[in-house]
């Protein structure tokens, strides 16, 4: 259950806005704070970066970079393994020996750990390195860059993380997120920021996007990095160069993964490029994808290349299920785990290229920070995935005493920490989330606006695609649209997915859902729902239609402020922290014919639907008292639980769960 949250216009909303857009996609924009004429040309006209030199230290960097160039020095571009790392790498390595540098790569791999490490910078310095330039990484390598000042050889950062409180000593440091950087847009990715590093090198903005805007791309969506400003243009700029095949190697991974060229969109590079990208260097080293996107031709190499990538992923995908496979079992094992404001679970030789994918997984599951540890011998690593309003970076920070290296940004984070020190680390989680969040953010899911069904027509939606492209904070737009009925429904694809048609006065539209078999889409037909979905164009046969994008649904007028603080109250209880003893009687049951009541549902439901299905379809239990319900019933061994939901199983002997159990010791508790 997410907490929905829609958009308000402002109360002097500029009506220029509305004038020049129409109050479909007017009504959007200004939601968004796209509230003035000016705004929007900014978004929607902005046709050129910043001056790379107001990046502190990019003008001594390129002074280096020049000198370097001239005097013949060895350069050795320091990368990353993610997809934001390669293409940053990409980038920079083939500018450099276009320029005819003598220019090598170093792509560590994933069991080296992120960034710099010491035994790499020996075997490049062995090499005959003179200059090192990181992408991607650097920012907290204060103990490597002042190795390498011992060392006699030069170092230049180019990152985009979050520094600490100490910068590297190095000859220049370039990060839009030093305090003391003066560049206007911050949120660049590792790639981003080694594309400016080039136009300031170059002197040409139009030839660097022209040749690298791609690359740039690929590595912004792969960051999940804010597709606005600077970074909307970067990828606009690249989807054209992806488009025209300027990248023998993109070309032969798009065709690799059955699609084409030249019809890609940001949403299919995010989802479908880039994890092919990503899995070189989750599973094996990531300079083979990296070779890939160095090919200057469609060649079988690239082909070959794309092939083995496809078929990496599709190991990935195989090792991601094995570890939520032992996730569930642990969950089922222990279900506080999850009950905690923070998930924390631990594997045994969970891959540590996947952990960060199964972070993600399990965050958004069950709408809670996590945080994923793979255990090898002595040593432990791990990913932290976190939701909107808790840092997954100050957590870290806050629990640093346990960790021997650590880093990230709000969104998520890695760390390493010895194996013995595991369990006191979790622990510590769970007290700096109590001290600095004894209330949690509650999950939430934002919608553009609410909107009757009657302003789905065709020209509407097909204004949404000048909003392209999508990505983080520049979403697909979403609708909240209340109180529809349910008018028909239908399995789709032997009940895998479900399509229903609902009405609003005299207005009707199709709705489609991939996500939810046609077994669980629980409301009859001439039932009231509320939804949040999305608008498409559909094409059959030539003739186009708009068709809705289910996204979630409820009954209509159900109140989420009321579940929202039931589940919070039960998860009190299950982690023994109590709750206001005012609450007891509406929390936990009073009287048998509560209990019955319960019973019954879960009789009647017959495994097919989970606790909070229950409580949301079923919305007279309050769900706190539901949970609490169903674990003395299975305390008891009234109920089993199979894939989440709840079944009723025959008992013998009757029992009296007001006399002993769970219920009985939290009426003394609370009485």
């Amino acid at each position: 259950m997410k907490k929905w949250i829609v958009s308000q216009a402002p109360v002097n909303a500029n009506a220029d806005i509305i004038r020049e857009f129409g109050g479909f996609l007017g009504g959007i924009l200004i939601r968004r704070g796209i509230n003035s004429l000016e705004k929007a040309e900014n978004f929607f006209g902005c046709r050129s970066l910043s001056d790379p030199r107001l990046m502190k230290d990019t003008d001594t960097a390129v002074e280096i970079i020049r000198s370097a160039l001239d005097n013949g020095t060895k350069i050795t571009v320091y990368g990353d393994y993610d997809c934001d790392g390669v293409t940053a790498t990409a980038i920079l390595y083939s500018y450099l020996e276009a320029q005819g540098a003598d220019v090598e790569y170093y792509i560590p791999d994933r069991s080296e750990g992120y960034g710099m490490n010491i035994s790499a910078l020996e075997r490049i310095i062995n090499g005959g390195t003179q200059l090192i330039i990181t992408v991607d990484n650097g920012i907290s390598a204060v103990e490597e860059a002042q190795f390498l000042k011992k060392k006699g050889v030069e170092l230049i950062i180019t990152d985009h993380h979050q520094p600490g409180t100490e910068l590297p000593e190095c000859a220049a440091c370039i990060d839009p997120n030093r305090v003391d950087d003066n560049s206007p847009f911050k949120e660049l990715c590792g790639a981003g920021v080694a594309l400016k590093l080039l136009i300031a090198l170059e002197e040409d903005e139009e030839f660097v996007l022209d040749t690298y805007a791609h690359l740039a791309a690929v590595g912004t969506l792969g960051d999940v990095m804010p597709l606005k400003g600077e970074n909307r243009y970067i990828v606009q700029r690249g989807l054209e160069n992806i488009r025209n095949e300027q990248n023998a190697g993109l070309s032969a991974l798009i065709r690799s993964s059955s699609h084409s060229p030249e019809n890609i969109t940001s949403t299919y590079i995010a989802f479908t490029v880039c994890p092919r990208i990503n899995a070189a260097g989750r599973l094996e080293n990531a300079e083979k994808a990296l070779r890939l996107l160095l090919c200057e031709d469609n060649s079988e190499t690239a082909k070959n290349i794309a092939e083995e990538l496809t078929a990496l992923n599709n190991e990935r995908q195989k090792e991601e299920l094995k570890i939520l496979t032992e996730i569930d079992e642990q969950i089922t094992r222990d279900p506080n785990i999850v009950k905690q404001r923070v998930v924390v679970l631990a594997g045994e030789d969970w891959h540590p290229g996947i952990i960060g994918i199964v972070c993600s997984r399990i965050m958004e599951k069950y709408d809670k920070p996590t945080v994923i540890i793979s255990v090898k011998g002595n040593e432990a690593r791990g990913s932290v995935r976190s939701i909107e309003g808790f840092s997954a970076h100050k957590m870290l920070s806050g629990c640093s005493a346990y960790l021997t290296k650590f880093g990230g940004h709000p969104g998520a984070g890695g760390f390493s920490l010895p194996a013995n020190k595991v369990s006191d680390f979790t622990k510590r989680i769970y007290e700096y989330a109590r001290e600095f969040y004894p209330k949690m953010p509650d999950p939430s899911l934002a919608a553009d606006m609410e909107i009757p069904l009657s302003e789905f027509t065709t020209d509407n939606v097909k204004k949404l695609s000048l909003l392209e492209p999508f990505g983080e904070r520049n979403s697909t737009p979403l609708f909240l649209l209340k109180n529809c009925t349910v008018k028909s429904k239908r399995a789709l694809k032997d009940g895998k997915y479900t399509a229903f048609e609902i009405t609003q006065e005299e207005n009707s539209l199709r709705v489609i859902t991939f996500k939810i078999p046609f077994a669980k889409f629980f409301p009859g037909v001439g039932s009231k729902i509320d939804l949040i979905a999305a608008a498409e164009i559909n094409e059959y046969n030539g003739n186009e239609s708009v068709q809705l994008r289910l996204v979630d649904f409820r009954p209509a007028g159900f109140r989420e402020d009321r579940f929202l603080a039931a589940s919070r109250v039960y998860e009190e209880i299950c982690r023994r922290e109590g709750c206001d003893k005012r609450l007891a009687p509406r929390v936990i049951p009073q009287t048998r014919e509560e209990l019955m009541k319960i019973y019954d549902l879960v009789r009647k439901s017959n495994g097919s639907m989970t606790p909070e299905e229950l409580a949301v379809f079923n919305g007279t239990v309050n769900y706190c008292m539901l949970r609490i319900t169903l674990d003395a019933f299975d305390e008891a061994g009234m109920i089993k639980y199979t894939n989440g939901a709840p079944t009723v199983v025959p008992v013998k002997e009757k029992r009296d769960l007001f006399q002993s159990g769970l219920i009985a010791e939290l009426k003394k508790q609370l009485a």
